[in-house]
């Protein structure tokens, strides 16, 4: 059986297609997103429906840091005095509305935290800038949390995100990711 979505690296594919319904994501996959990529500033993976070979969704990701300030108490209390931790930021995430309400916003999610994990360089958390309140509400819900300063910022401690990736919700992931594999 072949999966209906596979995930790889924005190449040659075909973008003014996509619409997420988001005019300012709209507007950096289609336009922006390639200079990014060209400058070292992102990079950018996408989700291809297999059958029609259309961008169903996108991330990106960069490097980024967590001021330790904005942490609660309960998160730094392990944690070394740094002034910064080191964190993976997923600048943006989009699903074509065409294929929402199919898990695939949640496991491009997940598979941003499993390479996050699998990566060389290290990392304590994924960051993301929600966009919307709906979209802060779509991170909460799976597991981030905000900054006590930054209400749309957002950060999952990839420590949490790994133990989800191996309980309950690791399964439901497995089932999507399965797909997504080519």
């Amino acid at each position: 059986m072949t999966a209906p979505f596979r995930l790889e690296s924005l190449a040659q594919h075909d973008r003014p297609g996509f619409a997420c319904a988001a005019d300012a994501l709209d507007r950096y996959f289609k336009t922006m997103v390639t200079q990014d990529i060209r400058r070292h500033l992102a990079n950018c993976f996408v989700a291809v429906e297999v059958a029609s070979g259309d961008v169903a969704g996108f991330r990106t990701i960069a490097a980024a840091g967590i001021p330790t300030p904005e942490l609660s108490p309960e998160i730094t209390k392990l944690l070394p005095r740094y002034p910064t931790l080191p964190a993976v930021r997923i600048g943006r995430l989009a699903v074509d509305q065409r294929f929402r309400g199919q898990g695939l916003g949640a496991a491009v999610l997940a598979d941003a935290a499993a390479k996050a994990l699998q990566e060389p360089a290290a990392a304590f958390a994924l960051l993301v800038d929600a966009k919307s309140a709906a979209a802060v509400a779509f991170y909460e819900h799976h597991g981030f949390q905000r900054f006590k300063s930054l209400p749309r910022v957002l950060f999952l401690p990839l420590a949490t995100a790994e133990k989800s990736l191996r309980a309950d919700r690791k399964k439901q992931a497995e089932e999507v990711l399965t797909q997504l594999s080519p």
